[in-house]
């Protein structure tokens, strides 16, 4: 259990401080985060037409209303704690792989859904949008940051529980 929490932290702070570098931001963050806007516009367009994407920002045409997808409301977070368990935890780079980036799916789908749902919340009524903005989501997103991790520990146990495990004959 050290081991891992020991792990754990270093590639946490690791990966925390890499992504903060100014070069990292402006190539690599940045960019990801305007293509979030981007599919999130492309997912709505053919239901309204209203919507826009332009950089970080997704925007109603006719009420101006926008949302910034700033730091924090990327996904990139939650990723990185996600990557940190996975190499933490002992297994082989190939389950690893697959786990991150599996895991980085299941985090950028729920994200998405997250950037949709808080830009409709924000133009209807702010005090919503500010509440599950700011307890709701990042909840949501961390849990499934945990059920990923958790079923990448089934996986690496060959998914036996004591529920579906055969009873002994006696």
């Amino acid at each position: 259990m050290t081991r891992f929490v020991l792990i754990f932290l270093a590639v946490l702070v690791t990966l925390f401080t890499v992504e903060m570098l100014v070069p990292v931001q402006t190539h690599v963050i940045v960019p990801f985060t305007a293509q979030l806007a981007k599919i999130s516009a492309a997912l709505i367009l053919p239901f309204d037409d209203t919507v826009l994407a332009y950089g970080k920002v997704l925007q109603f045409r006719d009420t101006g209303f926008a949302v910034s997808i700033e730091a924090g409301c990327n996904g990139v977070e939650a990723t990185i704690v996600l990557i940190a368990a996975v190499i933490a935890f002992p297994a082989g780079w190939k389950a690893r792989a697959l786990a991150i980036g599996l895991g980085f799916i299941a985090i950028q789908v729920l994200n998405i859904a997250r950037i949709i749902s808080l830009f409709y919340l924000g133009n209807w009524n702010m005090e919503f949008f500010t509440w599950i903005h700011l307890y709701l989501w990042p909840a949501l997103i961390m849990l499934d940051v945990l059920i990923v991790f958790m079923v990448y520990l089934r996986y690496l146990s060959g998914g036996d529980t004591l529920e579906t495990a055969e009873p002994a004959n006696g």
